[in-house]
């Protein structure tokens, strides 16, 4: 079950929440994964194959995902700002959040993680390593509190995801190498299950503490 949502704030943000089939008897899921989709410019949006499939995948394990667009192009700065408020909205509604994102929006994942959003765990999926002096993927790994999954194509020619990766693991973060391009074309099941395996029991850890 989907439903649409507007995160609140200055910008606007546009969101679908996918629903775990939960038992008759619970309102809601626990927890939710909030989805960054890619490049706003380059046609990113919410409805992104890798993102639907990693909802997918998380509803079947019985966690909810938030897959939202970005408001206004803001060269980084606010789409980062956006992400944090799309956390800041499901934290209201769910005892426990985590982050995924794929490309650019991989790098918006891991930099809201870095800037004080609260979330249990981050997965980046070919994620950019750079976006500006300030908004820079692999310098942001020692404000990240939280387990960090980056997943990777070894074929990717677009971003330089490999740099990412090598930075996580300097900081001993989960590190996932996929053969495939930068796209995963035909690996959005394996990115689903990859993904989805990573966040889910840290999210069930976040539970039982």
């Amino acid at each position: 079950m989907t439903q649409t949502v507007l995160v609140p704030g200055g910008r606007d943000v546009r969101a679908t929440l996918d629903t775990a089939a939960n038992d008759p008897d619970d309102d809601r899921a626990d927890a939710v994964v909030v989805a960054c989709p890619p490049h706003p410019q380059h046609r990113g949006h919410r409805g992104d194959e890798r993102l639907v499939a990693v909802g997918d995948e998380l509803g079947e394990r019985g966690v909810d995902c938030l897959r939202f667009d970005y408001g206004p192009w803001d060269e980084g700065y606010g789409e980062r700002s956006d992400t944090r408020r799309a956390v800041e909205w499901a934290g209201e509604r769910y005892d426990h959040v985590a982050l995924f994102g794929f490309s650019f929006g991989g790098a918006m994942a891991l930099l809201a993680a870095a800037d004080g959003a609260a979330v249990s765990a981050v997965s980046a999926l070919a994620p950019a390593h750079r976006l500006a002096d300030d908004l820079d993927v692999v310098d942001s790994f020692p404000e990240i509190p939280v387990p960090v999954q980056v997943v990777y194509g070894t074929r990717d020619d677009v971003a330089e995801a490999h740099l990412v990766a090598e930075r996580a693991r300097e900081f001993e973060q989960s590190v996932a190498e996929l053969d495939a391009d930068h796209f995963f074309v035909g690996q959005s099941a394996t990115v689903a299950t990859t993904v989805s395996e990573f966040l889910v029991p840290w999210l069930q850890a976040a539970e039982s503490r």
